[in-house]
């Protein structure tokens, strides 16, 4: 008799979990807000200084840190290749954008860069930071 107590208890705790766990709603609804569709992946694969990294750098660090803002916020110029190619080689870009500790984060005094576009920052350095 407490062997089929127990086995009664068990099966009840299964079917209430698995009732909690299904809903009305699902990922992709709540995660958009009730859009119903699912926010777009963020692609991280083959990242290209031109067409992938300097579109954000542009967006996110030109304006402090472009030569033509008397050169750069900190003496750090971030608008051309082999600028931003020591820094990424340093891992003080990535410290910088990902906000880690023991380093300034960036963009500085403003929200966090997308985690889309860190990763495909990361990504890029990640593969070697190649000029293409």
């Amino acid at each position: 008799m407490k062997k089929s107590s127990v086995s009664i208890a068990i099966a009840a705790a299964v079917i209430i979990f698995y009732a909690i766990g299904c809903s009305k709603s699902n990922d992709a609804t709540l995660s958009t807000g009730g859009a119903g569709t699912p926010p777009p992946a963020c692609d991280t694969v083959n990242m290209k200084y031109a067409a992938n990294v300097k579109p954000i750098m542009q967006a996110s660090c030109y304006s402090c840190h472009g030569a033509s803002n008397n050169g750069g916020s900190g003496g750090i110029i971030l608008d051309n290749y082999a600028s931003l190619k020591k820094w990424a080689d340093k891992g003080t870009l990535v410290g910088n954008i990902t906000h880690a500790a023991g380093f300034v984060p960036m963009p500085y005094g403003q929200a966090k860069m997308s985690d889309c576009n860190i990763n495909k920052i990361i990504s890029w350095v990640n593969n070697g930071a190649e000029d293409n």
